[in-house]
């Protein structure tokens, strides 16, 4: 009996160890195949990588307020364009460098956000999606008001220069961009993954699954929502700048409603409360409606909807979901080997005292 608990021991560990060394060797090939996009791929295809970087910093925002924190939102593109705006304002009328404007979109968008976040706290479940995609819907026609037109250029938008590369660097300017998306990303998704194993992602979940525990324990239920509505609209406002600075142009009706049910779509598809799920769904909302395209002309939203339904249906927790079903199954196979093995083996007869 000791032994056979001795014997499980050493599988589960040797199991954890094998995971462990899976994810590493998973993570070296995604970073070294996202390192050589800029060198292998056309300009076209760089660009297209850039805009996943950036939906998937993006869904990460949308994936911490709704995954992990359970507060539906149908209106983070608004977040996307008032950090695409922001940047896109400082450079055209303040001259402000690009790589200010970033933390400057995220500051901005945090400030929104948590602004936004405080009376939202009250609301719950429809009433809150409700009240995000009212703020979803209004943004366009902000931006289209005519008391703010010299800074927003009304209708017509505002185009902006593609930054030069730094340094002297051997890199044209769509290579340039995607390397600072791909470090702001890799910055991003390392900090979300520590807060969310520390104890301030256990607080945000705590709140998310029983809030009047949390508040028996004395977690302020109300600030913990807020400020999670807050970093998440930061997350998808740095998201947004680095969007204006890779298509160079922002309008108001670059950022409608439409904008809000994609990123929704992406964190479904790629799977809530993961962080890996960001990755997925971004690859999904920026080449599955480009394949659906492809595939018919004339009713391309027809097929994007079949492409959505049966993704939904085969894969109900997402794609991380998926891959954590598969893995359990590997492991569980692993064990059963393992105990037959053992338990196969001849026992050795012991000697009897004379």
């Amino acid at each position: 009996m000791v032994a056979g608990a001795f014997d499980r021991g050493i599988a589960g560990a040797q199991r954890d160890g094998v995971a462990r060394r899976a994810l590493s060797v998973a993570t070296v090939v995604a970073i070294v195949a996202a390192c050589a996009i800029p060198l292998w791929g056309s300009p076209y295809q760089v660009f297209q990588m850039t805009l996943v970087v950036i939906d998937a910093i993006a869904l990460l925002g949308l994936n911490l307020l709704t995954g992990y924190g359970g507060q539906i939102s149908l209106g983070h593109g608004a977040f996307f364009g008032v950090g695409a705006y922001t940047t896109a304002v400082l450079i055209h009328s303040w001259n402000v460098p690009y790589l200010l404007t970033l933390p400057c979109a995220g500051l901005v968008c945090l400030a929104l956000g948590f602004v936004f976040g405080l009376p939202a706290v009250r609301l719950d479940g429809l009433h809150l999606a409700l009240a995000t995609f009212a703020l979803g819907v209004v943004l366009p026609q902000v931006l289209k008001y005519k008391g703010i037109e010299a800074w927003t250029g009304g209708v017509q938008g505002i185009s902006l220069e593609k930054p030069a590369v730094p340094f002297g660097l051997p890199l044209s300017p769509d290579q340039w961009l995607y390397c600072v998306a791909l470090a702001v990303a890799a910055g991003l998704f390392a900090l979300a993954r520590n807060v969310m194993r520390g104890a301030t992602g256990r607080v945000i979940v705590g709140v998310r699954d029983s809030p009047v525990a949390a508040s028996s324990v004395g977690i302020d239920t109300a600030l913990t929502k807020a400020a999670t509505f807050g970093v998440s609209a930061m997350l998808t406002g740095i998201a947004g700048a680095l969007s204006a600075l890779v298509v160079q142009f922002v309008g108001p009706d670059s950022f409608t409603i439409f904008l809000s049910i994609s990123l929704l779509v992406g964190i479904v598809v790629g799977g809530l409360a993961s962080i890996s799920g960001a990755v997925f769904g971004a690859l999904f909302i920026q080449f599955v409606p480009n394949l659906a395209d492809d595939v018919s002309k004339a009713a391309p939203s027809a097929v994007y909807g079949v492409v959505l339904i049966v993704s939904v249906y085969l894969m109900p927790y997402g794609v991380s979901g998926l891959l954590r079903k598969a893995k359990a199954r590997a492991f569980a196979l692993i064990d059963a080997r393992h105990s037959r093995s053992v338990t196969s083996q001849p026992t050795k007869p012991t000697k009897q005292g004379s």
